[in-house]
């Protein structure tokens, strides 16, 4: 593998960014007392957006 082949694969941010979603997974886990839903987990991950309360 040449050099400039390494250093493209170190800065691919698609990837990066999913290395992000997955650590923010993970602490949201991991301070959670109880099984996140299916709904917190999407707002974790940004899919939907946080519900409203009044």
């Amino acid at each position: 593998m040449r050099l400039s082949e390494l250093d493209r694969r170190l800065h691919d941010d698609v990837a990066l960014g999913e290395i992000e979603l997955y650590a923010e997974l993970l602490s949201a886990v991991a301070t959670a007392e109880r099984q996140l839903t299916e709904a917190e987990i999407d707002i974790v991950l940004g899919v939907c957006p946080e519900p409203v309360y009044d």
